[in-house]
């Protein structure tokens, strides 16, 4: 699969992170058909690819004023929050000093006094216990080699859900096929009282979790999917129609 002109490459430790553009769209890869990233240029904010759509559906329950990103990746979710949000602060963690160059570099990741980063491993950053609770952490953890298994493990919930204030929520980004990993639902269970799946085309599985239950209708939530979606430019309706109470 191409995904256009190759515009920049280079190698770390962890392989090679490439930056394609086909004039219309800007793409980061971190391997061959990989497509780590993709950004719209002529609406930087408008997040193109399903899953990062459907992760932006926490913005029915919860209007974050401060965050934790593990996994910047080409910035398009930290893009679009920082735009969409301007009272958010943001930490942003990332294992690959060379990934945050060509996410500054090609694609205009935010700076500035609401942005903090933290050039780290995950697990690392979720052990140090000296970060600020936030109202909402996403974790976005992938390589060439696909999901980052770390974020199915107990601990890890464990530990996502102590940096999480009293009625903060949780987003991960799986594959569907860990629909079945009883490890993970189990943590997501004990650890947090709503605890919400939708499936993507993109063949991820969106997990929402929040520390409290939220009790919105579904008539409350199509409502505030139609108000959020004029601002996010694109429809909220379809990803919210997959979002799916995980018994």
């Amino acid at each position: 699969m191409s995904f256009g002109r190759e515009i920049h490459r280079c190698f770390d430790e962890h392989g090679p992170i490439t930056v394609l553009d086909d004039g219309n769209k800007r793409y980061l890869a971190f391997g061959e058909g990989d497509e780590q990233s993709c950004q719209l240029k002529s609406a930087p904010f408008q997040l193109q690819h399903d899953y990062t759509q459907a992760m932006l559906l926490v913005l029915l329950f919860k209007q974050p004023r401060s965050m934790i990103l593990l996994g910047v990746g080409g910035g398009t979710i930290v893009s679009a929050l920082h735009q969409f949000l301007p009272d958010l602060h943001m930490h942003l963690v990332e294992l690959r000093p060379k990934v945050l160059d060509v996410a500054y570099k090609y694609f205009q990741l935010p700076r500035g006094d609401r942005v903090t980063v933290s050039l780290e491993d995950a697990s690392e950053f979720l052990e140090s216990g000296e970060v600020a609770k936030a109202d909402l952490l996403v974790s976005d953890l992938f390589s060439s080699e696909g999901l980052d298994l770390q974020q199915t493990q107990s601990w890890f919930i464990e530990r996502c859900a102590r940096l999480l204030n009293d009625d903060g929520w949780l987003v991960l980004n799986c594959w569907q096929i860990h629909k079945s990993e009883q490890e993970m639902l189990a943590a997501l269970k004990e650890h947090f009282e709503d605890v919400r799946g939708c499936s993507t085309m993109d063949g991820n599985w969106v997990i929402l979790a929040g520390k409290k239950a939220d009790s919105s209708s579904a008539a409350q939530l199509k409502d505030r999917a139609k108000i959020w979606s004029k601002t996010v430019g694109y429809s909220l309706l379809s990803p919210l129609s997959r979002l799916k109470p995980l018994n």
